[in-house]
């Protein structure tokens, strides 16, 4: 977009009024942030939710000195700016109906990759936590996908670090502008982010990471995603809005479960129960229900399931080589050729389900995926 359109975009979201839902009507009426302030006011009065405050407020000079000295701030920072009718502008995130007019953006952020998954949960994360979301994105490498979280403590910053760690790109969604990192403690990870990733935000400079803000920016967590997961929650958490915000906007979610005694499982366990979330027990079902094998070669097929599988049990590892030299089988037959008695084979084949390594079939018949 051109310095002039920026501008008057910035000037519109100032005023009073507008957000981004009427600010996106505004533009697609008009055809121009910059047109809307030399339309004329009996054009402007026919568009819906337009009424004599919004028309007054476009007429107050003081948006365009905020708007002037963001610009400023801008170009004097090299930071990026994505226009919602950018090819540029994060691809799911363009059809949320609530989504930011503008974005900025810092470090070397590339959503050509499809696979974008969103890791959210709890910021007192446990040791269960920790090493599931470890392994997860370990078990997930192979077909690198990006990693979006929310810079926060607990599972933001163990998804952030993971992801860098194994060389993934991976987004930090700000609540507040990108004059300042918040938490302050995880400045040390900004510059290793801003290599193979970065940091987008729709606040600008004059924002502080305010309560409210981080409420606000779940909606891109979930929006620029085609899933979100949610490692561990309390009972109620910010982890939980986003879950629903993403199933608000049609995405899957997923839900690490736990005990029920389990303070941060809780959240997770009532997503499962309530028929939001997907049960997530190992990268397997991501693979699995996002259908991501079907987008990938033979040879990367086999890496990743080389490595999501080796987690088995013998009598489940047994079967599974049965179903896949034999393809598709009922279960009474699946039993009998691998040698366990049917109550048995009724356990096994449901962990086999739960782990994503076999498949269903009408009239009781299995297949190994």
């Amino acid at each position: 977009m051109s310095q002039t359109e920026l501008f008057y975009a910035l000037s519109l979201l100032q005023v009073e009024g507008v957000g981004d839902v009427m600010a996106k009507k505004l533009i697609n009426q008009c055809g121009s942030a910059e047109n809307i302030f030399k339309e004329k006011k009996a054009t402007l009065q026919k568009i819906d939710g337009v009424g004599t405050s919004i028309l007054k407020n476009l007429k107050d000079k003081s948006i365009f000195n905020k708007a002037e000295a963001e610009l400023k701030f801008i170009e004097q920072e090299d930071i990026q700016t994505l226009y919602f009718q950018d090819k540029l502008y994060p691809e799911r995130l363009k059809h949320c109906f609530d989504s930011p007019l503008v974005l900025f953006q810092s470090g070397n952020i590339d959503l050509q990759n499809r696979k974008i998954i969103s890791i959210v949960g709890t910021r007192q994360i446990t040791s269960y936590g920790t090493e599931f979301c470890k392994k997860l994105l370990e078990d997930l490498a192979p077909l690198n996908p990006i990693i979006v979280s929310g810079f926060a403590y607990g599972v933001d910053i163990v998804a952030h670090q993971t992801a860098m760690d194994l060389g993934l790109q991976t987004i930090g969604v700000l609540a507040h502008g990108l004059n300042q990192i918040y938490p302050k403690v995880h400045k040390k990870y900004v510059a290793k982010m801003e290599e193979n990733g970065g940091f987008l935000t729709e606040f600008w400079s004059t924002s502080n990471p305010d309560k409210e803000n981080f409420v606000k920016r779940n909606r891109i967590v979930a929006g620029m995603c085609e899933a979100t997961i949610v490692i561990e929650s309390a009972e109620k958490g910010g982890s939980l809005i986003t879950a629903n915000l993403a199933n608000d906007y049609n995405r899957d979610v997923f839900a690490v479960p736990g005990r029920t005694s389990d303070k941060m499982s809780q959240g997770c366990n009532n997503l499962i129960k309530t028929q939001r979330a997907n049960l997530l027990s190992s990268a397997a079902d991501i693979v699995y229900i996002l259908n991501w094998e079907l987008e990938n070669d033979k040879k990367e097929t086999k890496t990743i399931q080389k490595q999501l599988f080796v987690s088995l049990e013998l009598e489940e590892q047994k079967v599974y080589d049965y179903l896949l030299n034999k393809g598709k089988e009922e279960m009474d037959i699946i039993a009998l050729e691998c040698d366990f008695p049917i109550f048995r084979i009724s356990s096994i084949l449901l962990n086999m389900e739960l782990k994503g390594v076999i498949r269903p079939l009408p009239g009781k018949k299995f297949e190994a995926i």
